[in-house]
């Protein structure tokens, strides 16, 4: 890694939930620019090979119990960084600020008065529901959507499950595949029925993954049985119903990858008729 510039900067980027088909032009641009970056754990390999090869890769991703570095040492790397003078890229699965410590990241930036950037990335709400078939929101099944967390900070208790057992809303949980048991039944204890629809997404955008549906009362069994593990995510709602009518995503065949590469244009554009409206031809 080489010093490219007097004064550096930080580039916070979200990788979204998985297919590196699903990253802006920007975050692309700004990973083959970027001298240093930092990537969390779930950031898939095939993002990774996006990164300027002459670029230095420093893992620094958490999962349940086991920190690479802790979240202060995280903050702390990128301003050291950014002093020393380079361009650090920050990559973090899904969106940064949704769940991803990101507000608590570029807060010490500012505070060290080092320049960056946030560029958003689709959440895994988004991707996961949408690679599932399950719309977030519908005129007939859910006039509203709600992300939470499955596991709140320091193992608060005061959920209002009241609020989240109201019908007419799709529920979307982050990290509660350690809780689900405990999330499905709280629900119901404070109003949804036993049967209300529950779906589990498994590494939801990539070649792995896996979608389980049921209830309530059923899907945690599911899930145990199945050995569903994370990342995983959890959406609640009448429009989990949809899925059988709406999913689209073949996941790969062993041996093969779901990520197939965007076809080169050819030098001469097809020909095609013109299209017809009522008024005539466009």
């Amino acid at each position: 890694m080489t010093r490219a510039t007097t004064q550096g900067e930080v580039y916070l980027v979200g990788a979204g939930p998985g297919d590196p088909e699903l990253l802006t032009l920007k975050a692309v641009r700004l990973m083959q620019r970027a001298d240093a970056v930092l990537y969390d754990r779930l950031v898939a390999p095939e993002i990774l090979e996006l990164i300027h090869s002459g670029a230095e890769r420093i893992p620094v991703g958490k999962a349940a119990g086991r920190h690479t570095l802790p979240q202060e040492a995280i903050s702390a790397r990128l301003v050291e960084l950014a002093r020393a003078g380079y361009r650090v890229l920050r990559l973090k699965g899904g969106d940064p600020f949704i769940f991803g410590r990101g507000g608590e990241e570029v807060a010490e930036l500012a505070a060290a008065g080092i320049p960056f950037q946030v560029i958003p990335g689709i959440t895994a709400a988004q991707g996961c529901a949408a690679y599932a078939g399950i719309p977030l929101t519908h005129r007939d099944h859910a006039h509203s959507c709600r992300l939470l967390t499955g596991h709140p900070a320091d193992d608060q208790t005061d959920t209002d499950w009241a609020d989240l057992a109201r019908s007419g809303q799709t529920l979307v949980f982050y990290m509660a595949l350690g809780r689900l048991p405990e999330v499905c039944a709280n629900l119901r204890r404070h109003g949804l029925p036993n049967h209300h629809p529950a779906a589990v997404v498994e590494q939801g955008t990539t070649r792995s993954q896996r979608v389980l549906i049921g209830s309530l009362e059923t899907l945690p069994r599911r899930v145990a049985a199945e050995g569903i593990k994370p990342p995983a995510l959890l959406i609640v709602g009448d429009t989990v119903r949809l899925h059988t009518q709406l999913h689209w995503f073949q996941c790969a065949t062993p041996g093969q990858s779901a990520f197939s590469p965007l076809p080169e244009s050819p030098d001469t554009p097809p020909q095609r008729a013109p299209l017809k409206h009522a008024g005539g031809t466009l």
